[in-house]
């Protein structure tokens, strides 16, 4: 399977917040079919991949991306067959109305819905200038009835929704459309960056990760810390790309230049020289790489980086415009150099040089 076909399969998998289990599925048949090791996963959802070269002696550098994308969950079933549903991960309510998303069965098929709000005809002068809260929208699958849903459509509360959304590419623009980019893109780096260590003579054991409920607040990876107890550790990540609103001297995720490295955000301040060594690897090798200082956000890699005894972390970030909502942009070369850098970061690690970090 080639990269755009990993990303294509991952980025159509619906994978809300705790239900992850397509995404799952997708990786651990890529990990078999591949042969990049040892292949599990807990009751979390979260996978782990061991390479197969591991001996357990060297130092543990963990690769990780969360599996989970922002998404909504039925609150509860209205008597006139819509849903109220409450949003998992950081939505913004003026990118949620009007939107297509698919509901989950009781029995596990999906239903297609809408996201709905009060219609224009219906609202005031005043609403008609104010931005809907989620409390005012509703997700309306075409039922009439609370008994309609319940007994034909098979829905009850607690079904998980996401937005439904079909993978598109630009040949000639190397520009990818899609959902879900935080953070399967993360996901197939993860497994295309194993692949590619495979057949390495490397100083280091190389253990996978795809943790899940990253957008409910990192839990996944609070589990797979404690669980491999990284040496060192890369975490992928869609990141939001600012490069069409933002001042040009602002702009520090841009498309087509190529992976982000953030220097610090609300959940981690990155070690500096891990940073350094990676940005000036990537310069050494004529990788493109970007930098960013964002007052906001966080990754998995807060949560890594306080583990085992203290864990040097770096995210490598692929730009994604419009992130946090049904559709995002990103450039399959900015993601093709997110996985050499990695690859090339691994290449040079061993034990002397992890712990000078």
């Amino acid at each position: 399977m080639d990269s755009l076909k990993l990303i294509e399969t991952l980025s159509n998998a619906y994978g809300a917040c705790g239900f992850e289990d397509e995404v799952v599925k997708i990786a651990e048949n890529y990990a078999t079919d591949e042969k990049l090791g040892a292949v599990r996963h807990d009751c979390n959802l979260n996978v782990y991949i061991n390479a197969g070269k591991n001996t357990g002696k060297n130092p543990v550098v963990m690769l990780d991306a969360h599996s989970d994308e922002v998404s909504f969950i039925v609150q509860a079933v209205k008597p006139d067959g819509t849903l109220r549903f409450l949003p998992q991960g950081g939505w913004s309510p003026y990118s949620v109305p009007a939107h297509k998303v698919k509901v989950q069965t009781y029995s596990g098929g999906w239903v297609s819905g809408i996201v709905a709000c009060t219609p224009v005809h219906f609202l005031s002068a005043k609403e008609r200038g104010a931005c809907p809260a989620f409390e005012d929208m509703v997700i309306d699958i075409g039922a009439v009835s609370k008994e309609e849903v319940e007994k034909i459509f098979d829905i009850h509360i607690g079904a998980p929704v996401v937005p439904d959304v079909t993978f598109e590419y630009n040949e000639v623009t190397g520009v990818m459309l899609g959902k879900a980019f935080d953070n399967r893109l993360g996901c197939a780096a993860v497994l295309e960056a194993m692949k590619a260590l495979k057949e390495e003579s490397l100083e280091t054991d190389i253990v996978g990760v795809l943790s899940t409920q990253e957008e409910v607040g990192e839990r996944g990876a609070f589990v797979t810390r404690d669980v491999v107890k990284p040496d060192i550790a890369i975490c992928f990540e869609g990141c939001p790309a600012d490069d069409t609103f933002a001042p040009d001297y602002m702009i520090q995720t841009a498309l087509k230049k190529g992976p982000m490295l953030r220097h610090y955000d609300c959940s981690m301040i990155t070690n500096p020289r891990f940073q350094r060594f990676s940005l000036e690897l990537g310069k050494k090798l004529g990788i493109p790489v970007q930098e960013s200082v964002r007052a906001g956000g966080g990754t998995n890699g807060g949560a890594i980086h306080i583990s085992n005894g203290g864990v040097p972390v770096i995210v490598i970030g692929v730009p994604v415009r419009y992130i946090h909502s049904h559709h995002g942009f990103a450039c399959i070369a900015d993601y093709e150099n997110s996985v050499k850098l990695a690859v090339e970061i691994v290449k040079n690690l061993n034990s002397e040089l992890i712990k000078s970090f």
